[in-house]
């Protein structure tokens, strides 16, 4: 996802979860952005980390990044609205395993028009958490 100018996670956040299930953000992507609860599958921390996009939550976002691949910052485009998510397909991530691939499109709006990025995710199981690694991105308009 774009990595421009930082922004702190918004003081009133949106009602709905940004991530696209039937939940409102408190309660879904929320709690685990304020760390009271932590994700239990690649395809949730995939999710939480869109949602931490859209609120500008870059703490989050590293606290939840592979320490091998972790920037030593993150500044987002404050130019382009996340608008919503689709999960494209998953791979492993289960209870027993220690990788996971999830592939989704997210799309946006930047000035005036509308695009979608696509990116295969890589997670490992780091420490007992769920972890983002990498990904193959492709962004269309």
């Amino acid at each position: 996802m774009a990595h421009r100018s930082s922004r702190r996670p918004t003081a009133s956040a949106p009602a709905a979860c940004p991530c696209g299930l039937p939940a409102e953000y408190a309660d879904c992507c929320g709690r685990l952005h304020r760390g009271s609860a932590h994700a239990t599958s690649p395809q949730e921390l995939m999710r939480s980390r869109y949602s931490a996009f859209v609120v500008g939550d870059t703490a989050y976002l590293l606290r939840t990044w592979h320490p091998s691949t972790r920037p030593p910052a993150l500044e987002l485009d404050t130019g382009l609205r996340w608008q919503r998510l689709e999960i494209v397909a998953t791979e492993g991530g289960g209870p027993f395993h220690s990788e996971g691939v999830v592939e989704f499109r997210a799309h946006y709006r930047q000035a005036g028009r509308n695009g979608a990025m696509c990116e295969r995710s890589r997670f490992s199981h780091l420490d007992g958490a769920w972890v983002y690694v990498d990904g193959d991105v492709t962004v269309t308009d």
